[in-house]
């Protein structure tokens, strides 16, 4: 048996079929389509390295006179050195092709030359493909396709619905590239296909509404989808012509055709296209994000169908638009939905904050809640109370529901739990709760929840043939090859057990009502003061990190009168293996400032996570709070300490800057960075550095720690360094030295020293 390449991809003596075609190397098929000749030209001295085999029909030289030859014997001098010079000048080629050239006895044959450089391994010597294919119009002149993209541009710009924008490009393209059939074929989270609009021949019968299996376009077609964006198959019975040498001579490796306009194509696909029927094919990618979210998929039935590279290029620019067209309307829709949600979360947000009203019943007085999501049943428990609204079951059922909920939770992580099938994700619940489709969960604390329950719809799903028997068997000798399926009439899938899936900005309106439930609750709690100081040292590390060769301390004392304040410092190692530093305050007392201190906190942690550095991390967290936390105020200081070298990447927003014991040396500030408390604009935020050396010490503060109403601000920071240098490694003395006995603000004391003793390590 022939092993297989890197990735799982087969190797090249392996045979094709339906149940093994997902692992073929498409990108590196060795063969071009026959339509045009495929050259290979080292750019250092021009010469051709490897041809198509079909050089003869349009050049009139045989492969081996052209393999070594230079460029200017192939073409002849003038074109040989406009396609060099055009290469020289561009490094991107794409936006420039094609180049006009002669080709053929007495060079009267007006070709497109279409250039590219394809993908090398590192320090490959440059190469670049040309590929030549005859002119049937001339690229972009106004009768021909300027004038119908200029008017396929102002139909799509007057489209004001998604349905709208998929039948006007539908079309376009068919108009432009004369195909029998232009569908727009869109994709579902598992990669299944649907048609959402289609032009067509008025005697082909409809494809409107047809789903098509994921397995129809296999992973590596839809990664190459998303690189080379068109592609034309002129001729499903073509007779592939061999590059050769099938090795680059570079590289001693098969030419990569992922940007090729040639490409020769799966046979697999081509015995696709022929069961349906089709003589001529090309298809177009639609983009969201640098992601395949679509096709425009154009079929020619009355056999070979070659519409020139102008109108291609045409075709693709209006692909092109219409993306970024789709994910305006996409945004535009979203956004609609999303002021409604805001509305209704607005509103729902300030009955929980009526203290005088139990939460449930807050939530619960009217159809908001439901409305908040789409829901037909919703269960709120809080407070040791529960209400509901809408259809739901009895209480034995939602405690099953909340238990699941909890576990779910548990086990991802998440904060809110959303399926569309309760018969898929839970099916031993389900049989007990045969009513239930759809659960959209959030839990708050203490077995306090959310939950919004739908209903089964039974669904018609049409699929371009049975998607569950997708394949024929056919007998070639001794052997049985699977092949694609022959018959791809409509046939009716009912799909049941399945709720209406839950929209994405649901399951964030969810997300976003239990951060401020779980605020209300906390606030609900703000009579009980040792609650609440309890609340706030939960959200303080229980305990600090311990790395080799360096000490943390920290302290945290409430205000005077045990006010809650917002005061907090955290202390985590980072996946790089650094160490992050953090103290803040957020203004105000009590439970809100503390909460808010909560969101701040974790927020600032994930940022932490993903960024790695203080910069970025406190820009992202910045932004967070500027948009998500309005009238929010907090300054923080945050350091990134490298463990191995004692480098100090560190960023203030609006606090006092950190200051570093350096031994022989005493107490040297950090530098006043200048950047803004959070929630307030900012134009960027500057991070400091800096190193702490075997012995020194890193200081984070907040103002409680020294501030005074007799002295001012300069004099306090003196004091605070002084009494720091005195009581060097006694944060406690520190503490008790500068802290104001009357001051109503809490004090927080963030110390990382570096053991002496490293240095002789």
């Amino acid at each position: 048996m022939t092993q297989s390449t890197d990735e799982g991809l087969l190797g090249p003596a392996e045979a094709i079929d339906l149940e093994n075609c997902a692992r073929e190397p498409i990108h590196i098929p060795g063969r071009i389509q026959p339509r045009g000749v495929l050259l290979v030209v080292r750019e250092g001295d021009g010469r051709v390295v490897q041809c198509s085999t079909n050089v003869r029909d349009v050049l009139g030289l045989a492969p081996q006179d052209v393999i070594g030859a230079g460029l200017t014997e192939v073409l002849g001098p003038q074109d040989a050195t406009r396609l060099l010079d055009h290469a020289a000048r561009h490094q991107d080629l794409a936006p420039h092709n094609p180049v006009e050239i002669r080709t053929g006895h007495g060079r009267t044959v007006e070709t497109d030359a279409i250039l590219h450089r394809p993908p090398l391994p590192d320090g490959a010597e440059p190469v670049v493909v040309i590929e030549l294919e005859q002119a049937v119009v001339r690229p972009l002149s106004f009768p021909n396709t300027y004038q119908a993209v200029r008017t396929a541009l102002a139909d799509l710009d007057r489209a004001s619905t998604l349905d709208a924008l998929f039948t006007t490009a539908a079309e376009h393209v068919r108009r432009l590239t004369g195909f029998d059939r232009v569908m727009i074929y869109r994709f579902d989270a598992d990669h299944n296909g649907e048609v959402v609009a289609e032009a067509k021949r008025e005697d082909l019968n409809s494809f409107y509404g047809l789903h098509y299996p994921a397995t129809d376009i296999p992973r590596q077609a839809r990664a190459l989808y998303e690189k080379n964006w068109i592609r034309l198959i002129d001729d499903v019975d073509y007779v592939p012509s061999d590059v050769v040498p099938t090795a680059l001579p570079t590289t001693g490796e098969p030419l990569d055709l992922t940007y090729s306009t040639l490409r020769s194509v799966s046979p697999i696909h081509l015995e696709y296209l022929r069961n349906m029927g089709v003589g001529a094919s090309m298809s177009i990618s639609l983009l969201r994000d640098g992601r395949l979210w679509g096709l425009i998929a154009c079929h020619h039935y009355s056999g070979p169908h070659h519409p020139s590279y102008a109108v291609r290029a045409a075709a693709e620019f209006l692909g092109s638009a219409l993306s970024v067209l789709l994910v305006a309307q996409s945004e535009e829709d979203r956004l609609v939905a999303s002021r409604a949600s805001s509305r209704l979360l607005a509103g729902l947000v300030a009955d929980s904050r009526d203290e005088d009203t139990s939460l449930v019943e807050a939530m619960t007085a009217d159809g908001r809640l439901l409305d908040l999501v789409d829901a037909d049943g919703v269960v709120v428990l809080a407070e040791g109370r529960s209400a509901s609204l809408g259809r739901v079951p009895e209480e034995e059922g939602v405690a099953l529901l909340v238990g699941w909920l909890t576990g779910r939770l548990a086990e991802t992580a998440d904060e809110v739990v959303a399926v569309d099938s309760l018969r898929v994700a839970a099916p031993e619940i389900a049989d007990l709760l045969p009513d239930v489709a759809g659960v959209l969960g959030v839990l708050l604390s203490d077995g306090q929840a959310v939950v919004w329950l739908r209903d089964e719809v039974l669904r018609s799903v049409d699929w371009g043939g049975d998607p569950h028997n997708k394949a024929i068997a056919l007998s070639e000798g001794d052997t049985v090859r699977l092949s694609p399926r022959r018959s791809f009439d409509r046939w009716r899938e009912v799909v049941s057990g399945h709720s209406e899936p839950w929209a994405e900005d649901a399951v964030e309106s969810a997300g976003a009502l239990r951060s401020h439930l779980v605020e209300a609750l906390y606030l609900r709690g703000r009579r009980d003061v040792r609650a609440a100081e309890a609340l706030q040292r939960s959200l303080l590390p229980a305990t600090l990190p311990d790395v080799p060769g360096w000490d943390v301390t920290a302290r945290y004392e409430p205000a005077g009168g045990g006010f809650v304040g917002g005061d907090w410092y955290d202390a985590l190692l980072l996946p790089s293996g650094a160490l992050a530093l953090v103290v803040g305050d957020v203004t105000g007392h009590g439970l809100q400032a503390a909460a808010s201190m909560g969101q701040i906190r974790n927020t600032l942690r994930a940022a932490l996570v993903r960024a790695g550095t203080a910069q970025g991390a406190v820009e992202q967290l910045a932004e967070t709070v500027q948009w998500t936390m309005p009238g929010q105020i907090a300054t923080l200081v945050v350091a990134v300490v490298d463990l191995e070298t004692g480098t100090v990447e560190y960023v203030t927003a609006g606090h006092p800057p950190p200051f570093f014991l350096v031994p022989g040396e005493g107490v040297v500030w950090g530098r006043l960075l200048g950047s803004p408390p959070l929630g307030l604009p900012s134009q960027g935020v500057v991070a400091g550095t800096t190193t702490i050396g075997p012995g020194g010490a890193l200081v984070l503060y907040s103002d409680g720690l020294f501030e005074r109403r007799d002295e001012s601000l300069k004099a306090g920071l003196r004091r605070l360094a002084g009494t720091f240098a005195e009581h060097v490694g006694d944060v406690d003395a520190v503490l008790r030295s500068t802290r104001d006995p009357e001051s109503e603000d809490d004090a927080t004391l963030l110390v990382l020293r570096r053991r002496a003793r490293d240095a002789r390590g």
